[in-house]
């Protein structure tokens, strides 16, 4: 419950880590634009720092998180704290044998994967040696970070939450300190942030160990291995995330390949781009799409369609009252605020022209990409695991034709274009089949709601593209930084109030559902 003193000093917790994360790791992202602009060392080391993500959210994480934390907590109620112990040593020598089997691999063989990945890189000898040097300095990375995963899963379930909220601090921490001052030390400031990464991994997998043997469950992650049932029911619940997870990053794969094809500096360009966009999708599209999905689970095993029908419907108003106007903002207010964030020291007004050109493709695709996240736990909800996985396989390959198209006329913005178009296509698929079943039926407030949304939205856009054209461009950056936080506040107030003024929403209702959101999301 919501006044639990313990889930309140969890969410607390939870919260205030997170948002450090969040503010250190736009600091970090500043610090690498600073020093390393978007060149070829640029290009080298976001390659080098995203393939080692793309397995860690394919097997760690997400998928994991979600099929390992209630089997060990169910163990830990069941069976007792022995028995809980046992089943993740179990679980982390597995994955230990597993992922650095992967890891020795990807070293051995990063030339040839380097080629599959980046294959624009081998027009440019010099740029691929790099990338491939910085992905193997990289790669251990995958097999710390998962195991992190695995050993922060054992503290939420012991409800310890301080040290695994407090992991990924560490990551921007470390990833600063190696830029500033190892530099000197090595061939280029990508070798330094990527000894960075890997020494961060240790450090966070240090971390978490530790928080556990102060908890009482002092973890030995290299148990003899043995497939027990409970190994076998995790591992089982594992596969429908992994291939969820693995339409995502696939569509990811699909983005560097096509960048990589492109002039140097695009993959730079998208990623910075990116990182501004993220920042409204992870905090709304994760937070209301793990509150629905238990909601609706309770509601339809209940037998409470009409009230599974309006959750949905809120949903949607929530989903679409949060990012509809995030979107416009960052598009119409794009150049302002990547120029605020990032256009210091080898990152030029040139470089912040063609970032802030990505964000507004990155824009556009805002509200579907959160869609998708609501739409989809309709389908979990039901037991049907497959179609959302169908759907996406669709859009990954919608995505692929798309650049194929845009590449050429649009260049870096041609690719995350596609990525936008791609969602638009998935969520309203989703969307439609839900309606179709009858699993979402769109009630009379929702007909009424969302274009008022959409109104209040373009007024604001309107507002804050007058006032962006007003405003003269700041030369410096703190000038910049200004300029960025007079349009957000200018926007965030025209909206409010135009919203309020056309009944698109009442503020207090909002704040009460915001609220009932933090529970879930907090809890994971």
């Amino acid at each position: 419950m919501l006044s639990s003193p313990l889930m309140l000093r969890s969410v607390m917790t939870v919260g205030a880590w997170t948002m450090v994360s969040r503010v250190l790791g736009f600091a970090r992202d500043m610090l690498i634009a600073s020093r390393l602009g978007a060149g070829p060392v640029a290009d080298a080391f976001f390659v080098a720092l995203k393939l080692p993500n793309l397995f860690r959210r394919l097997f760690g994480e997400g998928a994991f998180n979600a099929a390992f934390v209630p089997a060990f907590a169910g163990t830990l109620a069941t069976q007792g704290r022995a028995n809980a112990q046992a089943l993740a040593e179990r679980m982390g020598t597995l994955m230990t044998l597993w992922l650095g089997l992967l890891v020795v691999l990807g070293m051995v063989f990063m030339p040839q994967v380097m080629q599959v990945l980046a294959p624009g890189f081998t027009d440019n000898p010099a740029k691929f040696a790099l990338a491939v040097e910085l992905t193997r300095i990289t790669f251990p990375y995958l097999l710390f970070i998962c195991l992190t995963a695995l050993v922060a899963g054992v503290l939420n379930g012991l409800d310890r939450f301080a040290a695994a909220a407090a992991a990924p601090v560490f990551f921007n921490l470390i990833s600063m300190a190696t830029l500033l001052f190892l530099t000197p030390y090595v061939a280029t400031p990508g070798h330094a942030l990527a000894w960075g990464v890997t020494a961060s991994g240790v450090v966070q997998l240090a971390l978490v160990m530790w928080a556990t043997a102060q908890a009482g469950m002092a973890l030995n992650l290299l148990r003899p291995p043995a497939v027990t049932t409970e190994v076998r029911q995790v591992l089982k619940r594992m596969v429908p995330g992994i291939i969820g997870a693995g339409v995502v990053q696939l569509n990811l794969a699909v983005d560097i390949i096509i960048a990589s094809l492109l002039p140097s500096g695009a993959i730079s360009f998208l990623y910075y781009a990116d990182r501004v966009a993220q920042l409204p999708l992870g905090v709304i599209g994760v937070a209301v799409g793990t509150a629905l999905l238990p909601l609706l689970s309770r509601q339809l095993r209940s037998g409470q369609a009409l009230s599974a029908h309006r959750s949905m419907n809120r949903a949607v108003e929530l989903a679409l009252l949060l990012t509809v106007p995030a979107a416009v903002g960052l598009a119409v207010a794009s150049g302002p605020i990547i120029a605020a964030l990032f256009q210091r020291g080898a990152f030029g007004a040139v470089e912040a022209a063609a970032s802030s050109a990505a964000l507004v493709a990155y824009a556009v695709g805002l509200p579907a990409f959160v869609l998708v996240k609501v739409f989809a736990p309709a389908f979990f909800a039901r037991g049907d695991t497959a179609t959302p996985v169908k759907v996406g396989l669709g859009a990954v390959a919608l995505n692929l034709g798309f650049n194929l198209m845009l590449m050429g006329p649009l260049q870096h913005v041609g690719v995350a274009l596609s990525t936008a178009l791609a969602a638009w296509v998935n969520a309203l698929l989703l969307g439609w089949l839900l309606m179709r079943r009858r699993d979402w039926v769109v009630d009379r407030r929702s007909r009424r709601t969302v274009p008022r949304i959409l109104v209040a939205a373009a007024i604001m856009g309107m507002a804050v593209a007058a006032l962006g054209w007003l405003l003269p461009a700041g030369a410096g950056s703190v000038e910049r930084a200004l300029v960025a936080a007079a349009l957000i506040t200018a926007g965030g107030t025209v909206f409010l109030g135009a919203g309020v003024a056309l009944r698109a929403f009442d503020p207090r209702e909002v704040l009460r559902m915001l609220r009932r959101r933090r529970v879930p999301q907090a809890a994971r």
